[in-house]
């Protein structure tokens, strides 16, 4: 039994909520630097676009998503278990926020890195935690949350040679753990629980301020923990896959 993207992506309504526009900055601190200058870039799980607008100037971007409301710009509705291209057509495949949505696992691995040519560079980023699963997790369609390392041997399983893994919103992580033990204190589960939360002005700053030292920390090493694991990979030149 496959699954996939099904659930709709909170970024559809919300594009400029602090958390996308926060893991925008993160992903790019955390990634740009294995980009390189790509003739093909694929994006897949675009709904969240405000999270990838910083790779838009590296050459042609085809962005894939299984839902087609996450496509309003142009591209590809498909899905992460069967991707609709031909092998090593791509120079850099991105999946950010979408491996934890597919089952098996093994299969979506295994697609990206067909998808993208010898050499070429693969970007993940996934949710931490399996302590931290709540309903959220279940109406946002996830299967699974991550460590740094159990992404790491995923990735590692299907042919890749990791170059980074770090965690992101390490700063954030004592709001997140609240706001999931307060989820799990919920004597029933809520009719929008997978619902984005609401902040105050003033705590939307500080957490905007708190993310911006995981950044200038992400800039010299790697963050022992955090709510996300981020990643870059490269596929051997001789590709096993």
């Amino acid at each position: 039994m496959t699954s996939d993207v099904q659930a709709r992506s909170a970024s559809i309504e919300q594009p400029d909520y602090w958390w996308y526009r926060a893991r925008a900055e993160l992903l790019r601190t955390i990634l740009q630097p294995y980009v390189g200058e790509p003739a093909r870039v694929l994006d897949v799980g675009s709904a969240d676009g405000p999270s990838v607008d910083w790779m838009s100037g590296y050459g042609q971007r085809v962005a894939l998503d299984i839902d087609p409301s996450g496509l309003a710009s142009g591209g590809v509705c498909g899905s992460a278990m069967a991707l609709p291209f031909t092998d090593e057509a791509f120079d850099v495949v991105a999946a950010f926020d979408v491996i934890e949505h597919c089952e098996p696992e093994a299969q979506a691995v295994d697609e990206l890195v067909r998808v993208l040519r010898p050499g070429g560079r693969l970007l993940v980023s996934v949710p931490a935690y399996q302590w931290a699963w709540t309903q959220f997790d279940v109406d946002a369609g996830h299967h699974r949350r991550y460590t740094r390392k159990r992404l790491e041997r995923a990735i590692t399983a299907g042919g890749m040679t990791p170059e980074r893994v770090t965690h992101a919103f390490a700063g954030t992580l004592p709001a997140f753990a609240a706001e999931r033990l307060m989820r799990r204190l919920q004597r029933s589960p809520q009719p929008d629980s997978a619902t984005l939360p609401e902040v105050s002005p003033v705590i939307e700053k500080v957490l905007m301020g708190l993310c911006s030292l995981d950044v200038r920390v992400l800039k010299r090493r790697n963050l022992p923990f955090g709510s996300s694991v981020v990643l870059a990979a490269t596929k051997p030149a001789e590709s096993p896959v």
